[in-house]
């Protein structure tokens, strides 16, 4: 892989980035998922910031702390592959109306508990756990139906708006959760989020999907086997794998910790905090398509990894909410910058039958690894605290810089465009 240095954009791509980046906003179907997916996305981070924060009031332990986060990516490792598979089998809207659905009822009840004061740390967990297997299950079907909602003309930008989206959600999500939080409590932003999903089932119940394939097999277990030797006979998937990997597991520390660390400012401190990196975000992926027209894939992630380490050390070191908030902020637009070229290569290194299944892969990989690495640190804070924690993933994020050389994403073999996708 060290050998491919090619960082041309593939000519149906240019076409499509020479237009305007709202154009996908004019089709009525994407449009009306686009928005209905921002206010989903927006009660997702309430309920994150949400849980977080309950945990800090049910018990101060780093490691019960950091593994909220685990506990939500935790079902990587038990469905992330059957929903890939599934999803290359059965009806999408179906299938996604069911996950939507089991999100619902988990959220709802989280929240009526919460207000009843029956929630314990170990119950949170549960159900965030819980949450985190409907997610899950959801995430490799949700991102393979883009092509379906969009003209192929649109799809680039569409890619690029659901990012946007996303991000609006990350910005706006956290301040409101922790607005709700300090008035009402954590229950209501669970509440919250439940009915935040409405939108999406609405959308799903009443789109007419004009069609849908059944991959060759009707086994989940073939379809599994498929996937997976593809994975190990493709070097370009692969290189994906290993650089998301490296990533994941050392930057997972900084949002795992975060509650702990915004402690003394409060819950709305903590939601502006979140909100600042999600800014970041968004002015990462405004920048960003300049960054790309300068620097190879490769040369813009390596350099959002080190700005990403800096302020993982400095989240460790800074007291003062302001120099807090703009280290969230420079976080959010190296973030954006690394995972943007990181899933437009998952979502380009396969053909479009093995879709969801590649993805599913990304996904385990990614979530995985944050999952891991938010335990993993969680235990080193207990044991040295948070500081120290911090700057020892920091640490690890720069020696992960190591795969960049050998595992390179510039390659003819990605269909790489300066354009950002959900991360």
């Amino acid at each position: 892989m060290a050998d491919m240095v090619n960082t041309s954009v593939p000519a149906h791509l240019s076409r499509q980035l020479e237009g305007s980046p709202w154009a996908p906003l004019r089709e009525p179907l994407f449009r009306s998922l686009w928005v209905a997916a921002v206010i989903s996305y927006t009660g997702t981070w309430m309920q994150n910031v949400g849980a977080g924060w309950l945990m800090t009031q049910l018990t101060m332990s780093p490691l019960m702390v950091s593994l909220v986060q685990a506990a939500s990516t935790l079902p990587v490792f038990l469905v992330i592959l059957p929903a890939g598979a599934l999803a290359d089998m059965v009806d999408r809207r179906r299938f996604l109306l069911i996950t939507q659905g089991w999100m619902v009822v988990a959220a709802a009840a989280l929240g009526i508990m919460s207000l009843t004061r029956c929630v314990t740390p170990w119950v949170l967990l549960l159900f965030t756990f819980l949450l985190g297997i409907g997610a899950v299950m959801n995430d490799p079907a949700w991102q393979a139906i883009t092509p379906e909602i969009v003209s192929p003309a649109q799809h680039a930008p569409a890619v690029a708006l659901n990012s946007v989206g996303f991000n609006v959600a990350r910005a706006m999500g956290p301040a409101l959760g922790g607005m709700v939080i300090a008035a009402a409590g954590s229950g209501f932003a669970f509440l919250l989020n439940a009915a935040s999903f409405f939108g999406v089932i609405f959308f799903l119940y009443r789109w007419k999907r004009p069609h849908f394939e059944h991959v060759e097999t009707g086994r989940v277990r073939d379809a599994i086997l498929t996937g997976l030797r593809h994975v190990k006979s493709t070097p370009v998937v692969r290189c994906v794998l290993i650089r998301t990997g490296a990533f994941s597991l050392g930057a997972s520390s900084l949002l795992a910790l975060l509650p702990i660390v915004a402690r003394p400012h409060g819950a709305t401190g903590y939601g502006l905090l979140l909100g600042s990196f999600g800014l970041g975000a968004l002015a990462g992926a405004a920048v960003l398509p300049r960054l790309r027209s300068r620097l190879s894939v490769d040369g813009v992630v390596a350099f959002a990894i080190v700005v990403f380490a800096a302020m993982t050390f400095a989240a460790g070191q800074v007291q003062t909410f302001g120099w807090l908030g703009v280290v969230m902020f420079v976080s959010g637009t190296a973030w954006i910058g690394i995972l943007a070229c990181l899933n437009v290569a998952a979502q380009t290194m396969s053909p479009s039958f093995l879709r969801a299944r590649a993805l599913s892969m990304y996904l385990l990989v990614l979530q995985g690894g944050m999952a891991v690495g938010s335990a993993l640190w969680g235990a080193v804070a207990n044991r040295v605290g948070v500081p120290t924690a911090l700057l020892c993933s920091a640490v690890a994020l720069l020696a992960g810089l190591a795969a960049v050389r050998q595992y390179r994403l510039t390659s003819h073999q990605l269909e790489l465009a300066p354009a950002v996708v959900r991360d």
